[in-house]
């Protein structure tokens, strides 16, 4: 029963995408799996840059959402029926150290190319069968944006921060927070400053952060700054607006340059931001894919880096962000 409910998802998830002709037999085959749906904002900028790719080498190409986000059950269904597909390469983000091992080590054995995007396993290709990884470093990236909003920090008195892990448990949620929270203690030690921090299931949905995370300020009004592992903080900042807080009363800071979270810093109310370059994640897969295919070369491990944004920066890169390509 399990396997069918499995089967049934990926059929749902399958239509979900364009539907494509059958390939030629020298035509490259990507399929690419992962574990948000198509609601997600964020990987419809890394589909863009997949299909791109893909027509650049007129690969066949889908990529499979999850019906409910976030769910690893619903990804291992689709890896399985990519798997009966028999294609050249499966893309495929690893958020969990160990459900996917199994699944991945028989895609690996019937000779497909893996190769894990956005999210690897927290050992590396010690800790999964994938070939090489394209992404972002999820300790950096959370040390990195700590840093930067740290100089936005109150010149005196105590600081209060609060860190939302919007998926608790997923390595990429965890690592961020934790790259932020190693910032903080790094802070207090260096500078002796009163800094205190707490950490939130903070949820993926903009309502339920909105809600959660609104409900925190409320009891704590004192908070000095929220930290998201995502681009939900952009619901914190219409929170606050609703309220009458103006901009950096309350320092906001995450991950990604979708449009909701652009819009934000052009307000003021989120004074930095994460650039993973979600583009590129979904492009350099499939040229990794086409290379192996055609010249025979292995997969490679792509940083697709920690670039810090601040709202100087927002108007510069809004079409860019609308269109998907950052």
């Amino acid at each position: 029963m399990r396997r069918t409910q499995g089967l049934l998802a990926a059929t749902a998830a399958v239509m979900m995408t364009v539907a494509l002709p059958a390939k030629a037999q020298d035509t490259l085959e990507v399929i690419f799996t992962h574990h948000s749906s198509a609601s997600n904002t964020f990987w419809q900028a890394v589909k863009k840059g997949f299909d791109d790719a893909c027509g650049k080498v007129g690969a066949s190409c889908q990529m499979l959402f999850t019906q409910t986000e976030g769910s690893i059950q619903e990804q291992i269904a689709n890896i399985e029926a990519a798997i009966a597909r028999q294609p050249d390469a499966l893309l495929t983000s690893i958020v969990d150290n160990n459900a996917l091992d199994e699944v991945l080590q028989r895609a690996r054995d019937a000779g497909i190319v893996v190769i894990g995007v956005n999210v690897d396993d927290t050992e590396g290709a010690a800790g999964n069968p994938r070939q090489a990884f394209v992404g972002q470093g999820f300790l950096g990236a959370g040390y990195a944006l700590g840093k930067a909003q740290s100089a936005n920090f109150p010149a005196e008195g105590p600081i209060k921060v609060l860190v939302g892990i919007s998926a608790p448990g997923q390595n990429w949620s965890e690592q961020r927070g934790q790259g932020i929270i190693n910032f903080l203690e790094e802070y207090r030690a260096t500078t002796g400053r009163d800094i205190t921090w707490e950490r939130i299931d903070s949820g993926t949905d903009l309502a339920i952060t909105a809600d959660r995370v609104g409900a925190y300020l409320a009891a704590n009004p004192d908070t000095t700054a929220y930290f998201d592992t995502g681009f939900w903080h952009a619901a914190v900042a219409r929170v606050l607006a609703d309220r009458g807080v103006p901009p950096g009363q309350v320092l906001l800071g995450g991950f990604d340059l979708v449009p909701e979270v652009v819009e934000e810093m052009e307000k003021g109310y989120v004074q930095v931001q994460v650039d993973q370059q979600p583009y590129m994640q979904g492009f350099m897969p499939v040229m990794m894919a086409y290379l192996n295919k055609t010249v025979g070369l292995a997969p490679a491990d792509i940083d697709t880096g920690q670039g810090i944004v601040t709202p100087a920066d927002a108007p510069a890169i809004r079409d860019l962000a609308a269109q998907g390509l950052r």
